[in-house]
């Protein structure tokens, strides 16, 4: 069995937080692209029907701010990550 000093040990472990706090930035992306197709079907919305813009932008607006959270929580679990270990 390979025995590693303290120093190894805690150099892999700040290695593997950082590459996760990486991955979990990845997690940003699926939000940002969510919400600019939200955006886009909401104003292909508005323009074929004026009248109905008040509800349209208040949907898009709410599903985009439930979307938004799960970029939230990486950006967290990214901040915990780098910062605590």
């Amino acid at each position: 069995m390979v025995e590693f000093s303290p120093e190894v040990i805690e150099t892999i472990i700040r290695a593997s937080a950082l590459l996760g706090a990486g991955f979990a930035m990845i997690a940003g992306i699926g939000p940002g692209i969510g919400q600019g197709y939200a955006a886009g079907k909401a104003v292909e919305s508005v323009a074929r029907d004026p009248e109905a813009r008040g509800n349209i932008i208040t949907t898009m607006l709410l599903g985009q701010a439930v979307a938004e959270s799960t970029g939230i929580y990486s950006l967290v679990i990214a901040i915990v990550l780098i910062f605590t270990i």
